[in-house]
């Protein structure tokens, strides 16, 4: 039985410096860089995982070692069935993440391919509503916030890579507060979800602002 121990963002990752060690080849003479620029991209990879047994730390090395453009993509091709998908999540289960919402929209499941998430998002149009789901620590946090299309490029916070923005506002009750006393927490992120779990490569910033609207 195939064990997964490669996170969406993990993945992306490993391709962002697989993509990079090939440019490097094909734009660099240098013996010297290009044994630099392979030695840091194994290097990279390994310690983007906090633990990986023997197996799995060889599996990952090769990268320094890789010429052409077909080496490299049967390399990232064979991580795919080592794939940790998003944890299994029901209709039912993600109404019960927005309990003061009965009328969200809800999402289309059969239409993500989990393997590839790292943050489970849909819009709502017609309310200007983004819904996000993010496993932590064995349990499913649902943020709930209000977007506004900018219609400009510029750094998205979850996967800081410049793309067409949106900002997202959430409402933040901060303890010991009134009932009155209702913040909210605004951000720049993708306006398109899908691309930016293709491009999220870090999940420490997505950690940090999840953790800081949760209700």
């Amino acid at each position: 039985m195939t064990t997964t121990f490669i996170r969406n963002h993990q993945y992306n990752y490993i391709k962002k410096q697989s993509d990079f060690v090939l440019k490097t080849l094909r734009s660099v003479a240098d013996r010297r860089v290009l044994e630099t620029v392979r030695y840091s991209a194994e290097v990279n990879v390994t310690e983007a995982f906090s633990s990986l047994t023997t197996e799995q730390e060889q599996m990952l090395k090769p990268i320094s070692t890789l010429e052409k453009a077909e080496d490299f993509q049967q390399y990232i091709s064979g991580f795919e069935p080592y794939l940790e998908p998003f944890p299994p999540i029901t209709l039912k289960q993600i109404q019960k993440l927005f309990p003061k919402n009965k009328k969200m929209k809800l999402p289309d499941l059969a239409s993500f391919d989990f393997r590839y998430v790292t943050y489970l998002a849909w819009a709502d149009i017609a309310t200007n509503k983004l819904f996000i789901v993010y496993p932590y620590e064995g349990q499913c946090i649902g943020v709930e916030g209000r977007i506004i299309p900018t219609h400009k490029k510029g750094y998205c916070l979850f996967c800081n890579r410049q793309q067409e923005l949106a900002f997202l506002t959430v409402k933040t009750k901060p303890e010991l507060a009134s009932a009155d006393n209702i913040a909210s927490v605004g951000q720049y992120v993708c306006i398109d979800n899908h691309g930016c779990n293709q491009s999220i490569t870090n999940i420490s910033s997505l950690e940090r602002f999840v953790l800081s609207v949760q209700k």
